[in-house]
């Protein structure tokens, strides 16, 4: 039932049902609904112009969320012409829907000025052609209160998206005082010991030059350490001194077929598929990549038991593309369940600092999507092997 619903809910599919019980419910009102109701005589080529005016509401429709001035105004004139035909009021059932969709998907401004269009062009129709007042002072304020209502919806979906963007944040933020917290226990930790080697091994270099050297031997194997330790850490912050290259120890787009077999081995139904010709990555790319595939499969084996998993790993003109889709329920908005739950933000800020962008949320078929792309500047020409895409099936 959740899928029929999510599926319901997509917007193509959902517009499109929407005109059809609109031309149905205006077809049915046109050809049943008896003279009187349209204050004059109604024929059968009327009824036909009601049913035309109908269709070509309802086909506007189609277009009410990329369109929504122009659909709203379309379907105005369209009701103004039924008005003047005397088939109907001009607050047809698609200008009311066309008056909420541009309430509720375009611009505060721009909204209200279709609305009061609307009053000057409808409140003249229902003195003249319909009920005086008292009657129309009602239908008359009906467009304030349909884009009313469409900006209502507009802001509690912007409110909405702002909380999200907040926790995002706030998760980014917890994830760098995190990284800061153990980048502080690194460095603490091991410059402390790195200190006292050194000051043991000055005071016995005289008397005891063996034992000197051991601390001294102790002490450079701590720097090193210490330095392998602060790289992890600073991977994450995706900083790159100088410009120079860092070693990421395999955690590379290259490693993702034993990356994918790995997470089959653990139970995970899940195939990998390249497109386009490999070429040579940034290191940070490099590793963004990886990372967001593996926290992906992470994700999926915690909060969505039984999925399968599909990784998509494409090579674009000045970019990368990497997808993880699964068709699982998951934890709701895919934000971790247990833990710190700053697996997305982590993902989020590992690709924002390449300059790419990321993408997560529930599919509308079900399951969980995590879309990142990132710019791949300077790329070099890449060798001639690989020519074909790779597919790596479960």
């Amino acid at each position: 039932m959740r899928k029929v619903w999510r599926t319901l809910g997509r917007s193509r599919i959902f517009d499109g049902l929407l005109a059809v019980l609109v031309l149905a419910s205006e077809t049915v009102a046109a050809l049943t609904l008896p003279p009187e109701f349209y204050g004059s005589p109604t024929g059968p080529s009327h009824r036909v112009t009601a049913v035309a005016i109908a269709t070509a509401g309802a086909v506007l429709l189609l277009l009410r969320r990329r369109r929504p001035v122009a659909v709203a105004l379309a379907t105005l004139v369209l009701g103004t012409l039924c008005a003047l035909l005397g088939l109907g009021e001009p607050l047809t059932l698609p200008c009311t829907i066309g008056l909420y969709s541009v309430g509720r998907y375009a611009a505060g401004k721009t909204a209200w000025s279709v609305s009061a269009v609307a009053v000057l062009v409808s409140g003249p129709l229902y003195q003249l052609f319909l009920e005086p007042l008292p009657y129309s002072a009602v239908p008359i304020a009906l467009p304030l209160v349909f884009t009313g209502m469409g900006q209502f919806f507009r802001l509690r979906g912007e409110l909405r998206e702002r909380r999200q963007q907040q926790a995002a944040d706030d998760a980014v933020r917890a994830e760098r005082r995190r990284i800061a917290r153990e980048l502080h226990d690194v460095v603490a930790h091991h410059i402390t010991t790195i200190n006292v080697l050194v000051g043991a091994g000055r005071t016995t270099m005289a008397s005891d030059p063996e034992r000197a050297q051991e601390a001294l031997v102790t002490a450079e194997r701590m720097g090193r350490e210490a330095m392998a330790e602060m790289r992890q850490l600073l991977h994450v912050l995706r900083v790159e001194d100088d410009g120079e290259p860092e070693d990421h120890s395999g955690a590379t787009a290259a490693a993702l077929p034993a990356l994918v077999a790995q997470a089959r081995l653990a139970g995970l139904p899940a195939e990998l598929e390249v497109t386009g010709r490999a070429v040579p990555l940034p290191s940070a790319v490099d590793h963004a990549v990886y990372r967001v595939v593996q926290e992906s499969l992470t994700n999926t084996r915690k909060h969505a038991h039984g999925a399968r998993v599909s990784v998509r790993l494409a090579y674009l003109p000045g970019s990368v593309e990497v997808e993880v889709l699964d068709d699982g329920l998951g934890g709701k908005d895919g934000v971790q369940q247990d833990g710190g739950g700053f697996g997305l933000g982590g993902m989020a800020e590992r690709v924002a600092l390449c300059g790419g962008q990321l993408q997560t949320g529930p599919r509308p078929e079900g399951g969980f999507r995590v879309r990142a792309r990132i710019p791949v500047p300077q790329v070099r020409d890449p060798a001639p092997a690989d020519p074909a895409p790779v597919k790596e099936n479960r």
